[in-house]
């Protein structure tokens, strides 16, 4: 009895193992951008097929199917990137331009694209989000934490999360909502504003303007954000909001300075040269239960 045991122990995790090599096909819209470039090589070093659209494509991993088109312009999506069995929508504009007007002029070609292409047969939805779409909290967010987004760009994401969950819940199917929190990144291109300081590196700047850095939030590395995205959408068992985030609050100026320390880069910060943004929580990170669990999968895998 006990090598029976053993041996249905043996196929049970073969068999799970083979499920998640299954290789799946991820569409990734915005795809070009700060974010997509690094999440479409992740997804990709996971073994999965990723078709990568954008307006532009060229800073796309080439392992990627890379398609250049105007998303909203397409009438059958699932049948024109070739059935994907997951899709990853990353594509917005102005997403660090918190008062622009494309955050509620684009909300209703969003909603359209992602009905179109659940409609037409796509069975798992994943949309980016943000933690601007709760609005002025203090403490750690879960995915029943109240939102009251105080901006355009929180009330947009906001108001997308309900559209895309209706739609999905509708037509049983997976529905994962990935609310991203404060990315760490050396890149200049990036709009946070550990690229702004890197950008003031490389063009010899001396001193940065900065606020007094008080406030604390949920950082985490770029890598990491990519790789958290990319084992949550190559996964169906953990769904709906999930944080992509570290779990744990830090002082921005403490962040801020250990970033210039870890780059080794010879800028200082003029504090209290802006004043803090009055929407900012004082205090907010979130909950990582959901994607701890993710994660550790991935890791016995």
């Amino acid at each position: 009895m006990r090598k029976k045991s053993i041996l249905v122990n043996i196929t049970i995790n073969i068999n799970k193992l083979l499920g998640r090599l299954k290789e799946m096909k991820v569409l990734v819209t915005g795809a070009n951008g700060y974010l997509g470039q690094g999440i479409v090589k992740s997804i990709l070093d996971l073994g999965n097929d990723v078709v990568a659209a954008d307006f532009k494509v060229e800073n796309i991993d080439s392992r990627a199917n890379r398609v250049e088109c105007d998303l909203f312009d397409i009438q059958n999506p699932y049948l024109y990137f070739g059935q994907p069995d997951v899709l990853l929508h990353l594509a917005w504009r102005d997403g660090f331009v918190h008062y622009s007007s494309a955050h509620i002029d684009d909300l209703p070609k969003h909603y359209n694209f992602i009905n179109k292409i659940v409609e037409s047969g796509c069975k798992h939805i994943a949309i980016m989000g943000s933690m601007h779409e709760i609005g002025f909290f203090e403490g750690s967010v879960n995915e029943k934490t109240p939102c009251h987004p105080t901006t355009p760009y929180g009330i947009g994401k906001n108001a997308l999360r309900d559209l895309a969950e209706m739609v999905c819940k509708k037509n049983n199917i997976v529905f994962q909502w990935l609310r991203g929190y404060y990315i760490v990144g050396n890149s200049k291109y990036g709009s946070s504003i550990f690229s702004k300081i890197t950008a003031a590196v490389q063009e010899g700047k001396s001193e940065f303007p900065f606020t007094l850095g008080q406030n604390q939030y949920d950082f985490i590395d770029y890598d990491e954000f990519c790789n958290q995205v990319a084992a949550t959408v190559s996964q169906n068992n953990v769904q709906g909001i999930i944080n992509i985030c570290s779990g744990h609050p830090e002082k921005l100026a403490d962040r801020v300075e250990r970033f210039i320390k870890e780059n080794n880069y010879n800028i200082k910060l003029q504090y209290g040269a802006f004043p803090d943004r009055p929407y900012d929580s004082k205090a907010i990170w979130g909950d990582s239960i959901k994607i701890d669990k993710i994660m550790k999968t991935e890791k016995e895998y």
